[in-house]
């Protein structure tokens, strides 16, 4: 998912609503304090190109610049609340965020991936390999933000009170050797020990599949903690969030049939093995 969940389908994220309202407060805060942005350049020690950047909501003010403009504002720390709030959305793409914060919420989760290792499962390594193989390319601090959320992210799985995980993957996915032989390995590695975790189920899609539900695509299905059930699906740099109960309901369908179609637990534990040592 794209330039920062877990598919990487672009690079180029949508101007970032939040990094435009911290903007705003920015520059609300400096006007508070009776300063242009040429005389607030010299009290944090940027220029005025960065500061009206920011302001602008084109640039993700760094830490550094954020203390310091609290300091000479004295905002009370709504500086930094604000950019707490940016830190934890930074490296996620603009149309996936939504569906993020719903997973925070999230008390059963499932997926069916036919293009990728899910993000919840992917190594660093193999993130960084599929993120470089996407253009147009991330710079590097790019790459660091989105391989960091997606970290973030993986905490999930042994969040208790627990989530409860289902993940179905196209064994064509493994066998595309994303990154080289070694990183394979170590994303089969990291399959097998997130299958022993006690809340997660992994399911391998086999290759040979004469039946499939799963050919119009890779989806997700969430329930919340309020037995709310949604849906999300994702394309070329757009992304979906499903509530419409008769569609979510069509995800149901699907899911449960790739239940049955897919292999058990035990048995996509097995095949993983055969996969790395035949690597």
């Amino acid at each position: 998912m794209t330039a920062d969940d877990d598919s990487d389908n672009g690079g180029k994220q949508e101007r970032d609503p939040d990094l435009r309202n911290f903007g705003e407060t920015l520059a609300a805060c400096r006007k508070r304090a009776g300063l242009t942005q040429e005389e607030f350049r010299p009290l944090v020690g940027y220029s005025v190109q960065y500061v009206a950047s920011v302001e602008q909501g084109r640039r993700h003010p760094s830490p550094k610049f954020v203390n310091k403009a609290n300091e000479v504002l004295d905002t009370y720390e709504v500086l930094q609340i604000a950019a707490r709030n940016l830190s934890r959305r930074r490296g996620l793409a603009a149309w996936f965020r939504r569906w993020a914060e719903l997973e925070e919420q999230a008390v059963i989760l499932n997926t069916y991936e036919c293009r990728v290792v899910p993000g919840l499962l992917q190594t660093e390594n193999y993130a960084r390999a599929q993120i470089a193989n996407v253009p147009p390319m991330a710079t590097a601090e790019e790459v660091e933000d989105r391989i960091a959320q997606r970290l973030v992210r993986q905490e999930l799985l042994t969040r208790t009170p627990y989530i409860s995980f289902s993940f179905i993957i196209e064994q064509s996915v493994i066998e595309r050797c994303t990154g080289g032989l070694e990183v394979t390995r170590e994303v089969i590695d990291r399959l097998l020990e997130c299958g022993q975790l006690p809340n997660v189920d992994i399911q391998i899609m086999p290759t040979f599949s004469p039946e499939h539900a799963g050919t119009d695509g890779s989806f997700r299905l969430l329930q919340t903690q309020e037995h709310e059930w949604m849906g999300y699906t994702e394309g070329q740099q757009t992304g979906r969030v499903i509530t419409e109960p008769e569609d979510v309901s069509f995800l149901h369908q699907r899911y449960a049939k790739l239940r049955i179609q897919a292999l058990n637990p035990v048995d996509s534990a097995g095949l993983l093995m055969r996969l790395r040592g035949s690597l």
